[in-house]
């Protein structure tokens, strides 16, 4: 899809409709890679998004959050009578996901990790269709039990499929899942989380150090890294008398 942006071209946006990762974030991320790469020359302006959208073959609201994306990145500018500007891509603030080994490390506790169990085997169908892989793809399983001090704190499961990074159970034990991730070039930076609570089992009370029925946070989430690959899938259980979320919200 060619077309003129401030005297240069719109770039190639190959956008994969089947996938889970959202449309905005498809646009924004190629938007991004263009940018950097210098084939969207910095000083260049965006056509309107009316005409952008209809370029890429996306709604205009689409294409609205795509560019509010990049704008809070700082790949874009907004300027009255002037339109959307490309300006340095240095000035833009990385985005990283965090884990709770990451957490536990920042407020100066001890992490510790116990693996339950670690195999390979197909993706059950509801994680391969959030990870976006065909169903019965393998992909490593991981049960492990994360401490804070000598003190349980969350019972976790996570699904990595095998071409995104071999896990071994030692490396597991000394460090954090999204630090192995980071290190083999997959930076998680986009997430679907969805937080819930419920009631402890007789067997995760046991395996917590709680009580059967104690109060139980619950998230799920899947992230991709920058290039909108889904990298992992988890599934957690954290005891709600030792754990919380705590969320900034902005108008």
């Amino acid at each position: 899809m060619n077309g003129s942006i401030g005297g240069g071209l719109v770039p190639d946006v190959a956008l994969d409709r089947s996938s889970p990762v959202p449309l905005y974030f498809q646009v924004a991320t190629r938007l991004q890679q263009q940018i950097e790469s210098g084939e969207m020359p910095v000083g260049g302006r965006l056509e309107n998004e009316v005409e952008l959208a209809d370029r890429l073959g996306v709604s205009r609201p689409t294409m609205r959050r795509a560019i509010a994306y990049l704008v809070e990145r700082g790949m874009l500018v907004r300027k009255r009578g002037v339109g959307t500007q490309i300006v340095h891509p240095k000035v833009r603030r990385p985005v990283e996901l965090t884990s709770l080994y990451d957490d536990l490390v920042k407020t100066g506790q001890q992490p510790r990790t116990v693996i339950r169990s670690l195999e390979i085997k197909p993706a059950p169908d509801a994680i391969a269709e959030a990870l976006g892989v065909p169903f019965g793809t393998e992909v490593t399983w991981v049960e492990r039990l994360r401490y804070a001090g000598d003190e349980p704190l969350a019972l976790m499961h996570n699904a990595v499929p095998l071409d995104v990074l071999p896990l071994r159970r030692a490396d597991l034990e000394e460090r954090g899942l999204y630090e192995l991730l980071r290190a083999a070039g997959h930076v998680p930076r986009m997430a679907n989380q969805v937080v819930g609570a419920r009631a402890a089992t007789a067997a995760e009370a046991r395996v917590l150090g709680d009580s059967r029925g104690a109060p139980m946070l619950t998230m799920a989430r899947t992230a991709w890294d920058e290039q909108g690959r889904a990298v992992e899938y988890g599934s957690h259980l954290y005891r709600a008398s030792r754990y919380s979320f705590e969320l900034t919200l902005t108008s």
